[in-house]
């Protein structure tokens, strides 16, 4: 080629970029060089041929490792892209935490991201929880529920928290504890010959409903008054007799379409309702911000419940052979326990002379350890364990650890057992010159609060059921 051809190709060429309009860089700091706040025409992204428009893809939109490809943080601020919400979720401890989140998340993908975010363990018992302080109400959000159309309905004062909860899926496990048979219709006109999976399947279905009946406490708009009513739960919804037990249709009265409500837990009950005991709910419509005298306050005069049968079939097992086998024998399997006690201590005990030969160090130790946990929850008060082991569901070997009020050198063990709690004072006693913990009077010892938790989450030993679920209190 010649140098005059050569020349007027570049010319030519020099023209044709002179032409274009220089195009602002949104993302300076990924050109080369990195100060170069213009994007040259043939640095600009692929178009698409069919619209001859610019495809363009933000480099921090990006899915989460751990929570699938349902979410992206941010996306780039273009004309037509998804408007993004501001939602603030607070923890136990009073600490809020701001999320950008688009307008079709849902519940479950918001529990997801922050468990991804505050580095829990995910085991589908997080939950997302309406929490309103005025009214004394709360709920958990159901998993499809979409965060951002909740949060409209919410008033100024009311917030999202997030926390355990380990009842969230209760009633997919164990669906005969909300099947009482002497309160749903069908099993008293059937003598109980409907089983209890078609039992469920009949309450899940859309065409068919088993009516559920019994006595409900309910609180009297205006007044402080509770009144005991005979209830029917429906599918259209919830009923009750103005003649006693009656169900014939002239002495129905409609008390909630449940249909454009949502049903949430009192936990003012007795302070702020003037309710019998703490076990009340709530009946709120979701259409706008509720007042006072729209919401249905109803007591059950006592917390139902009953027999877990998983507990009932545990069995005692002997592995010191090549094959376990079962051990009937009751004497046998309480002397199985207590060896297995001792192999425990003595197992600590090899473990401490190979760690540390100096008692006071291991006084020291044991005393502090544990404080890192997230089962122990310090210098609390009997009400508050009460409290948080209420909030987190109240299923069978729900626990914490706590400090005694009444022993300051000793602990005490907050347990759920058949939705009741019960206490458990952890003494420390000394052995030749070591100090030990032990809650059954000093038959099984421990040297610290962590191999006592280990040992009675694998044995029940002399706990009404063992520990399963500890009560945990995340900080986003």
């Amino acid at each position: 080629m010649c140098p005059s051809s050569r020349r007027l190709q570049e010319e030519e060429q020099q023209l044709r970029t002179s032409s274009l309009p220089a195009i602002p860089n949104p993302f300076p700091e990924l050109c080369s060089p990195a100060s170069s706040p213009v994007l040259s025409p043939g640095s600009l992204p692929p178009g698409d041929p069919s619209t001859g428009k610019y495809v363009s893809r933000s480099p921090t939109e990006a899915s989460l490792p751990g929570c699938g490809n349902f979410i992206s943080l941010h996306k780039a601020n273009f004309p037509g892209t998804e408007k993004k919400n501001i939602v603030k979720i607070f923890s136990e401890d009073g600490m809020g935490k701001v999320v950008e989140i688009p307008a079709d998340m849902t519940a479950r993908d918001l529990c997801q991201l922050l468990v991804y975010k505050s580095h829990c363990v995910d085991d589908n018992s997080w939950a997302l929880v309406e929490h309103h302080p005025l009214l004394g109400l709360e709920r958990c959000l159901e998993d499809h529920e979409l965060v951002v159309q909740v949060q409209a309905s919410m008033n100024s004062d009311s917030r999202f928290l997030f926390r355990k909860n380990y009842a969230k899926y209760e009633f997919f496990r164990n669906p005969l504890t909300f099947f009482p048979e002497h309160m749903v219709a069908w099993c008293q006109e059937t003598n109980g010959t409907i089983p209890p999976s078609q039992l469920l399947q009949n309450f899940l279905a859309s065409s068919s409903c088993p009516e559920i009946q019994g006595y409900l406490y309910v609180k009297e708009l205006g007044r402080k008054s509770w009144k005991k009513l005979y209830m029917f739960l429906r599918r259209s919804g919830l009923y009750c007799s103005t003649k006693g037990t009656s169900k014939e249709p002239r002495h129905l009265q409609l008390l909630a379409d449940l249909e454009d409500s949502n049903i949430f837990t009192v936990i003012t009950g007795k302070k702020q309702h003037s309710a019998p005991t703490e076990y009340a709910f709530c009946i709120k419509p979701n259409k706008g911000r509720a007042e006072l005298k729209e919401l249905r306050m109803l007591h059950v005069g006592g917390y139902l419940w009953s027999e877990n049968v998983s507990e009932n079939s545990l069995v005692a097992m002997d592995f010191s052979g090549r094959i376990g086998r079962v051990i009937d024998n009751p004497v046998e399997a309480q002397s199985a326990a207590m060896e297995e006690g001792h192999a425990w201590r003595k197992r600590s005990q090899r473990m401490n002379m190979l760690g540390c030969h100096s008692p006071l160090h291991h006084s020291s130790l044991s005393s502090v350890i544990h404080v890192a946990q997230l089962w122990f929850h310090g210098r609390i008060t009997r009400e508050e364990s009460h409290r948080i082991i209420h909030q987190q569901g109240q299923v069978d070997g729900l626990f914490l650890l706590r400090v005694s009020q009444s022993n300051p050198k000793a602990f005490v063990l907050t347990l759920c057992h058949h939705q009741k709690i019960k206490h458990f004072q952890i003494l420390p006693c000394e052995e030749d010159g070591q100090v030990f913990f032990s809650l059954d009077d000093g038959s099984t010892k421990f040297t610290d609060l962590i191999q006592l938790v280990e040992f009675y989450q694998l044995n029940r030993g002399v706990l009404p059921c063992k520990l399963r679920h500890p009560c945990t209190i995340v900080a986003l």
